[in-house]
């Protein structure tokens, strides 16, 4: 499958912008429902992820690490950039 251009900008934005929100956010409170999907999709019965996963009772934090931020940030930022200096527009490739 050929990605066209609105394709690959509308996921580079998407990338970038979830990016800048891993920068902005230390950490996600998770309600208690989706911590026991999580949980038992991730088979996390004994605590093996408390690594990951911080504080008591039934909600769970996620503290993503601080690079992954970034990281999307420039995928999202490249792939953006790439979209605009692609040839020709999606209406006349048709």
């Amino acid at each position: 499958m050929q990605f066209k251009r609105p394709q690959i900008l509308l996921t580079g934005l998407l990338l970038f912008f979830a990016g800048v929100q891993f920068r902005l956010v230390e950490s996600f409170t998770l309600s208690e429902k989706s911590t026991h999907v999580i949980s038992a999709q991730m088979g996390d019965r004994g605590g093996s992820l408390q690594s990951l996963w911080q504080g008591g009772g039934q909600r769970k934090t996620i503290e993503p690490p601080r690079w992954l931020g970034l990281a999307l940030m420039s995928v999202g930022s490249v792939l953006t950039l790439k979209s605009i200096s692609m040839k020709g527009s999606s209406s006349s490739e048709r």
